[in-house]
């Protein structure tokens, strides 16, 4: 068997932002609106500190108003509140983003429940969470809404496709499902406690694995040619002392089996800002009309 096709979210993700520039230009020809995207953050985390200067470069890149704001660590959660409060009141900005992790003594969950769920652009307030259980209309969150886009690229229609999703969390497992069950898959959710997970995830046609744990997927725990979503992001020791990206699927056992998946990295990762740039043009266009 040949090895499995792989799916370019690099490539998918420049299409995407050109796509969304191509529409920032149009609303701020025609009604004067020029998308902002707040990001705050807390700390200084090393990886957190390259992703948010990844997204205020691309927010710039797609012609759109890219505000930045640093706390230090000691940043308490009503201090916190405060900033978000008034990007909620601000009508420059259609998106606010709060990096997470943060620290201890700030909880995620009343950050997120705090910013309007009309600017929350990560998708992952409690109000957008129910609006997609109800298969209403909402801003979703960034990485599941780049998986269904890739998966939709590579396989066109999704219908009566069984998909497996390893992994339960608000930010991935649970929206992913819910967007999979939206176009017409039938859907498995499986994690670490799912007994004999292998011989759940060798029913999937569609197989994403987002359980965060390093290469926890192997080759046969996949069905021969399924399509496989490989949303894990995790650093590991590599050779000579050097670290290495892995994701949460064995891609030299699983790249054996599969008919499609994707790399890590150069797979999921880029789709997760261009669907953030997305998600604020949508808040904008909404707040527009």
């Amino acid at each position: 068997m040949s090895e499995a096709q792989l799916i370019d979210g690099k490539a998918q993700a420049a299409l995407l932002r050109e796509r969304v520039a191509a529409e920032t230009a149009v609303l701020m020809r025609e009604h004067g609106v020029k998308p902002g995207l707040a990001v705050v953050l807390v700390g200084d985390d090393p990886a957190s500190q390259i992703y948010v200067r990844n997204k205020g470069e691309m927010t710039l890149e797609a012609g759109m108003h890219s505000v930045t704001i640093r706390l230090p660590a000691e940043t308490t959660q009503d201090e916190l509140l405060g900033v978000v409060a008034r990007l909620n009141a601000d009508e420059a900005i259609h998106g606010i983003l709060v990096q997470f992790p943060v620290p201890p003594q700030i909880d995620p969950a009343v950050i997120q429940s705090a910013i309007d769920p009309d600017k929350d652009v990560d998708g992952l307030s409690p109000v957008n969470a129910g609006r997609l259980a109800l298969g209403l209309p909402a801003l979703t969150a960034c990485t599941p809404v780049g998986c269904v886009m890739l998966l939709k690229g590579a396989l066109g229609t999704l219908r009566g496709r069984h998909a497996v999703v390893v992994g339960r969390s608000n930010l991935v497992g649970k929206p992913i499902a819910q967007l999979l069950l939206q176009a017409d898959c039938t859907v498995t959710m499986a994690h670490s406690r799912t007994v004999d997970l292998p011989s759940v995830t060798r029913l999937g046609d569609i197989l994403v694995a987002a359980a965060g744990r390093p290469e926890m997927v192997r080759g046969d725990w996949i069905k021969p040619g399924a399509t496989v979503i490989d949303v894990g992001i995790n650093r590991v020791a590599g050779e000579a002392g050097k670290t290495k990206l892995v994701g949460d699927v064995h891609f030299a056992e699983a790249v054996q089996v599969a008919g499609r998946i994707t790399p890590v990295p150069g797979g999921v990762g880029p789709m997760t800002i261009a669907c953030l740039l997305r998600n604020t043009l949508t808040a904008a266009k909404l707040r527009q009309s």
